[in-house]
């Protein structure tokens, strides 16, 4: 994957296009929910919390270990939050999904499915990866159902695999997707966001 690239996304319901510092005014709106970050790796619910997500995002673009994208609902042209690939292995013909976050106003409005609809078809069809791996904290349910909905296998559960705020160490959840599978995801799950003929 090219992180220098300027990568925009879109399908029917959401553009995804590179997080920059500069979405910190439109985010704050949303962002400062405490809720939203129970579960997360940090937090990004007061100004220093969103300024130091933002920035690490960009940097962490530039290095190419994370490449932040801002979730933008296309209905109302707000900023609803953002999503990320990481552990890119070219090599192994693997990435992640993660780091994902949606403004309460924005859950469970099919918002969520309709950027990981765009990251999946962009990993499959565009980078020819074979697999996507998506992860989440044991304790994050809503989480682990939302991959579930979206035709992800559990594959396991990490334990105390990694340190979160509060120098919690969390068991991680572990799901994938398989380019085998994606035909039929495309077809069923995210028929609805797919414009191909």
């Amino acid at each position: 994957m090219d992180f220098a690239q300027n990568l925009v996304l879109e399908n029917s319901r959401v553009r995804l296009r590179p997080l920059e510092a500069t979405d910190f005014e439109e985010l704050k709106v949303i962002a400062f929910d405490p809720a939203l970050w129970e579960f997360t790796l940090t937090r990004a619910d007061d100004a220093l919390s969103l300024a130091d997500y933002l920035a690490q995002a960009v940097q962490d673009r530039q290095t190419g270990r994370r490449y932040a994208f801002a979730i933008i609902d296309r209905a109302s042209g707000r900023l609803a939050g953002s999503t990320s690939y990481y552990n890119d292995f070219p090599a192994d013909q693997r990435l992640s999904i993660g780091y994902t976050w949606v403004g309460t106003d924005f859950q469970r409005t099919g918002l969520n499915r309709a950027a990981k609809h765009l990251l999946l078809a962009h990993a499959f069809d565009q980078l020819n990866y074979e697999r996507v791996e998506l992860e989440t904290d044991s304790r994050n349910h809503k989480s682990q159902t939302a991959m579930r909905r979206m035709g992800a296998t559990e594959e396991g559960t990490l334990r105390s695999h990694r340190l979160t705020q509060g120098n919690y160490r969390r068991d991680t959840m572990i799901f994938s997707i398989i380019r085998g599978e994606w035909p039929e995801l495309r077809r069923t799950t995210f028929a609805e966001f797919d414009t191909r003929g």
